[in-house]
């Protein structure tokens, strides 16, 4: 069962007290799995703390609605993943923790301390994250393996036709859409979070594409080898900038543009050429089936309003 635009402004008057007084009721059901109110408090805070924003109640209410769909898709997770035996690989939690703190996680947990956050809560979602990104690539792998043979294919016809080469340095953010009327309403919330947070903040905490470990960098793409609509968005913008939504099926992708250069084909590094043409092409594969499992599990499960 769908949630209805009603039931989401219930859920915003349910929460306008900015957590006061914060107890552990239940606000949503995810087939056997429930959503606290203190989750959602919890979900709120840190993203507000690691986007170093004040924690306000402006701030808090721009992060609801995010919240909520989050941890919809937090539990379809981990519903999907309980079925399997995923370890918990603490080294990606530790290299991701050392990224977002810059390489001070106890200055980060003190964060979290201090503004009564539970840190042990967001160290369990990051978990999900990662089992879930290895359970794609283990029930995918075949289909995200590339064909190396096609791939030198693709880098030799680039250096023989090619004197120069336009690259880009692209962040992404995707993010799901119920392709229903609260679609614009999600939107515009991720306009705000961007306006108001940075690209990279929202990324981090919002985007279910697999880049957004790394703040939604794609690092340096050649525009020869990108997707034709994404070309199209991309050409016409300027450095810093980003692109109107891209709408798919059942997602929507913004991209910031934050560098572009041209390079001499020569001069180009073919290996690390290769490897990005490559992690590109994986991601591309990684976001579709991950989007169409999500997809199918949120249409196949019932989620209630308590």
């Amino acid at each position: 069962m769908k949630l209805s635009s009603l039931i989401f402004f219930s859920l915003i008057i349910f929460f306008s007290s900015a957590f006061a007084k914060v107890e552990n009721t239940i606000i949503l059901k995810v087939e056997n799995e429930i959503i606290t109110n203190f989750e959602i408090k919890n979900k709120i805070l840190s993203t507000i703390i690691l986007a170093d924003q004040e924690i306000d109640q402006e701030n808090i209410n721009k992060l609801k609605k995010q919240a909520i769909d989050y941890l919809i898709q937090q539990k379809l997770k981990k519903i999907e993943l309980s079925k399997y035996n995923f370890k918990t690989n603490q080294a990606q939690i530790d290299n991701y923790l050392n990224k977002i703190s810059f390489n001070d996680t106890n200055n980060l947990k003190k964060k979290f301390e201090v503004n009564n956050v539970d840190f042990q809560l967001f160290l369990e979602d990051l978990d999900i994250g990662f089992k879930w990104q290895n359970y794609i690539y283990r029930i995918y792998s075949k289909k995200i393996e590339l064909d190396e043979k096609n791939i030198n294919t693709e880098l030799e016809k680039l250096i023989k036709d090619k004197g120069e080469v336009v690259q880009y340095r692209i962040s992404e953010i995707e993010i799901m859409l119920n392709n229903n009327s609260s679609d614009q309403q999600k939107l515009s919330n991720i306009k705000d979070q961007i306006k108001n947070f940075g690209f990279e903040a929202t990324a981090l905490k919002f985007s279910i594409s697999s880049s957004s470990v790394n703040k939604g960098d794609l690092g340096w793409l050649n525009a020869n080898t990108l997707n034709e609509n994404i070309f199209e968005l991309i050409k016409n913008i300027q450095e810093g900038e980003i692109t109107q939504p891209l709408i798919t099926a059942n997602s929507a992708l913004f991209l910031k543009l934050n560098k572009k250069r041209i390079s001499k084909v020569q001069n180009l590094n073919i290996d690390e050429l290769r490897k990005n043409l490559i992690d590109q092409k994986k991601n591309e594969l990684f976001n579709l089936y991950s989007r169409s499992l999500l997809s199918k599990l949120k249409n196949t499960s019932l989620i209630e309003y308590k």
